[in-house]
């Protein structure tokens, strides 16, 4: 059965926030962000992104807090979730990938240090190089954690998806427009 939920995944940097913000407005739904949330949890124990990731390799207690928020979205139509693993927990969800090198995601997050005041204050990286090595690291981190308690190999798997959408040969406004106009067929087919 096919619900009226978004989900949308990607790699650091990919465009997931602005894109799911952009499609929750054009069609009037409600937005969800679990990085955000992710951030949010570093912030408040004053820690960086990696250093929660790495607190997450350790044990449960972090990525349960994060699924369970994002399960309570179940059951709620007429939302936007950017979250890497949402698919996986809302499998009749519209389900979207954001493709993009890390080379150019490097350059993209980097930018939005200055930005995104939940990214500058969580993630100490100043130069490309530096932004690179972190992407990787928490890419590495997550990989481990999902294939353990998940058993998911690869969440960035063509096959996971109803979407594929490339942000580097799209600019923000045609990846959301490709996202509603394809949403709107699967809701109707």
């Amino acid at each position: 059965m096919k619900k009226e939920i978004i989900t949308i995944s990607g790699r650091p940097g990919a465009g997931k926030s602005s894109t799911a913000d952009l499609v929750a407005k054009e069609l009037g739904y409600d937005r969800f962000s679990s990085g955000d949330f992710m951030r949010k949890m570093a912030l408040d124990r004053e820690i960086s992104l990696i250093e929660l990731s790495a607190i997450a390799e350790r044990g449960r207690s972090i990525d349960e807090e994060i699924d369970a928020e994002i399960k309570k979205l179940r059951g709620r139509e007429g939302t936007v979730i950017d979250s890497r693993l949402a698919y996986h927990f809302i499998p009749e969800s519209f389900k979207v990938f954001l493709d993009l090198s890390l080379e150019i995601s490097r350059e993209r997050v980097l930018k939005d240090l200055d930005k995104n005041k939940l990214r500058k204050m969580s993630d100490k990286s100043k130069n490309t190089d530096e932004v690179y090595a972190e992407i990787t690291r928490r890419l590495e981190s997550e990989h481990k954690r999902y294939k353990k308690l998940y058993g998911i190999e690869d969440y960035t798997a063509k096959q996971n998806y109803d979407l594929i959408v490339d942000t580097n040969k799209n600019n923000l406004q045609e990846v959301a427009e490709i996202i509603v106009k394809k949403y709107r067929n699967w809701l109707n087919n």
